[in-house]
This record gives structure tokens, sequence and C-alpha cells, in this order.
């Protein structure tokens, strides 16, 4: 079974929004393993003098999580640890 998440990022380059969303993936996949695709959310651009100074993305980008044992195998920290056990709550006095 295939488990994605899906977060939010934003880019900005002076040429265009392709370029935006070029920039917006390269450096995603820098951070991220298994990125599989994205959506433009929003598109904004800045204006400078009349002119367009800045085109700006916000991309909803999916990757896929790995199992834990392939986390593990590559020292992720998270997938190493032991399962946390649940606090008590504390009991509520009148």
């Amino acid at each position: 079974m295939t488990v994605a998440r899906v977060t939010e990022i934003s880019a900005s380059s002076p040429k265009s929004f392709e370029d935006a969303i070029r920039v917006a993936i390269a450096r995603a996949s820098e951070t991220l393993r298994n990125v599989r695709s994205a959506w433009v959310k929003e598109q904004q651009v800045t204006v400078k003098d009349g002119k367009v100074a800045e085109f700006r993305v916000n991309l909803m980008v999916t990757f896929v999580l790995e199992e834990a044992a392939a986390s593990a195998a590559r020292g992720g920290a998270r997938a190493a640890a032991a399962p946390r056990a649940r606090a008590a709550k504390p009991k509520r006095t009148r």
C-alpha cells in the first residue's frame, strides 16, 4: 500500500511562472524524496514601475512516504526509535 503526503511550497522567479515552478520542484526534490506530482494552487505577480517584477507560485507537492524499514536502513532516527508510551492524562479536580 502506498501512502503519500502533500505539502505546500512557494517559489518565485523574475522570468516566468514556468520558471518559478521549475525552481520550486528542483528545491523540493533536494529535501524531499519520492516527489511524484505537484499542482499550482496560486499564482501572483509583483509589480514595480508598471511592469511585472516577479512571478510567484504556491504549489502543492505530493511525495510518497517510505516504508519504516527503508528509512531505518538509511539511519533515520524516527524510524529506528522505539515507540513512545502515551502519557497518562491528569485527573481533573474540582
